[in-house]
């Protein structure tokens, strides 16, 4: 057995309670708190902009959470964007068969990627 890796008895490791937020752009939702890095569907905007969203679903700060009817009043969450870049490749095949009839194409989505700044509920 390995001991390094055991934790002493009853002591678990202990997680710092961070602010975050559940916001909705692109038709997604995503849990985010300050210092994350995510990629949305794209948004207008060049790299080092500052992009602020309001629909605020719920805020959170450890065990206290607010959660909206449908968005939380006065909360908001801002940004900055990192780069406009394309997500990876998908190859969409369509076949009937006996029919002779294949087709290929390929798609890549274009996606913003943004660093989190700052989340706050008032």
């Amino acid at each position: 057995m390995h001991a390094a890796t055991a934790t002493p008895t009853g002591a678990e490791p202990r997680k710092e309670k961070k602010m975050f937020a559940v916001i909705k752009t692109g038709g997604k939702q995503y849990r985010v708190a300050e210092g994350d890095v995510i990629k949305v569907e794209k948004l207008d905007g060049e790299a080092g902009a500052t992009l602020t969203f309001d629909d605020v679903l719920a805020v959170g700060n450890g065990d206290d959470v607010t959660l909206g009817a449908p968005l939380v009043e006065g909360a908001s969450v801002t940004a900055e964007v990192l780069e406009q870049t394309r997500a990876k490749k998908i190859i969409v095949f369509k076949k009937k068969r006996r029919q002779n009839y294949r087709r290929k194409n390929g798609h890549r989505q274009h996606q913003t990627v943004l660093r989190i700044t700052g989340v706050s509920a008032q």
